[in-house]
């Protein structure tokens, strides 16, 4: 089938703009490679990814054929343990938002909701929460996007897998990530303070394009190499990156009817700043095996996409099996680090334990 452009009813985020073909999975089964070792120091380049029959393009399905960790397998006790001497003076960041902001999620996403309830009257209480994972501080987990072209989300699991019915089962779902756990050294890229003193000006809530060319300068700048440590550079295998691009920032400086107006637009006119999408920055989010990536923006990538280019969605969940957090709160890490002139920090951090769930808060916490 040739390509059309349809908004699937499942991913409200992906804009009408992106061609989707409405294809099937390949009959080929899924030859998965013999799983690779995740306290090696050296992996392929995403250039050098060997083609798996049965998988997409660019799948990195290497982890063994019932995986469900992805990049969090190089989350090793190794390197845990090492990334714990980033503990310097003790200082803990909490990196999630209260759970009522935004006071108005975008993408036509439910508020949080909390109510007290009363078990006896002057004595004891509980809360109730209703919430959908995706409105605030977040992690997408693998059920949450799928690789458009062939609708296969993270080492071939299917839609059937993940809505009800007799052939659901819980591939994918976050519980993995809760059972196995999350923290390793975080690396801060404060994108945002670097262009305000480039004297560059844009809105974190319209589209802006952060480039490759501009993260090396803004990690120069922190006297940051992001190339990774096998070719002479900073980041370190199993790393966690964090970019800030203002839109936090920019959300406490609006008034309440700014922000609603801002959560509110049309489908299509959603606009968010945030990683562009060109082949620089998917080589290198691949090349430096981070073991999950987050930033401050609502969909991490700049929004909407450029047509002819898709979206990093796509290959940082379904293909890479890399965990994506949006709305993170790096507003005070990012503060005290420039204080420090340390942008380098152990991060911890405890996913929602869901059966099958598709996404979390991530609970995160810095330790400086």
């Amino acid at each position: 089938m040739g390509n059309v452009t349809e908004r699937p009813s499942k991913m409200s985020e992906t804009p009408s703009n992106i061609p989707i073909t409405p294809g099937e999975k390949p009959n080929v089964p899924i030859q998965h490679p013999d799983a690779w070792d995740p306290n090696s120091t050296q992996f392929p380049s995403r250039k050098e990814l060997p083609k798996i029959p049965g998988a997409p393009d660019d799948a990195a399905w290497v982890w063994g054929k019932d995986d469900q960790l992805g990049r969090l397998n190089l989350l090793t006790p190794q390197r845990v343990k090492a990334a714990a001497a980033e503990i310097k003076t003790g200082e803990m960041f909490r990196l999630d938002l209260p759970t009522h902001v935004p006071e108005k999620p975008a993408f036509e996403r439910e508020t949080f909701q909390h109510t007290i309830k009363t078990l006896i009257k002057d004595v004891a209480y509980d809360d109730t929460y209703t919430m959908n994972t995706q409105s605030g501080t977040q992690w997408d987990g693998f059920r949450h996007c799928a690789h458009l072209n062939t609708r296969t989300f993270y080492n071939g699991t299917t839609s059937t897998d993940i809505e009800p019915g007799p052939s659901a089962t819980t591939r994918g779902g976050i519980h993995h990530w809760a059972a196995h756990g999350i923290a390793s050294r975080a690396i801060l890229l404060d994108y945002r303070h670097w262009a305000q003193t480039n004297n560059i000006t844009y809105d974190p809530y319209a589209s802006h394009a952060i480039t490759f060319s501009s993260l090396q300068s803004c990690a120069e700048s922190q006297g940051i190499d992001i190339r990774p440590a096998s070719q002479g550079g900073d980041i370190q295998i199993g790393d966690i990156l964090l970019v800030r691009s203002g839109f936090v920032q920019r959300y406490n400086e609006l008034s309440s009817q700014e922000r609603h107006a801002a959560a509110t637009r049309s489908h299509d006119d959603s606009h968010w700043a945030g990683l562009n999408q060109e082949q620089d920055i998917l080589d290198w989010l691949h090349d430096c095996y981070f073991a999950a990536v987050a930033g401050d923006s609502p969909t991490f990538e700049s929004w909407p996409p450029p047509f002819e280019k898709g979206f990093l969605h796509q290959n940082i969940l379904a293909l890479w099996g890399m965990p994506l957090g949006e709305m993170w709160d790096l507003e005070a890490i990012s503060s005290r680090c420039r204080e420090l002139g340390r942008w380098t920090f152990f991060l911890c951090s405890a996913p929602a334990n869901v059966l099958g769930g598709v996404g979390s808060h991530p609970n995160a916490t810095a330790i400086l």
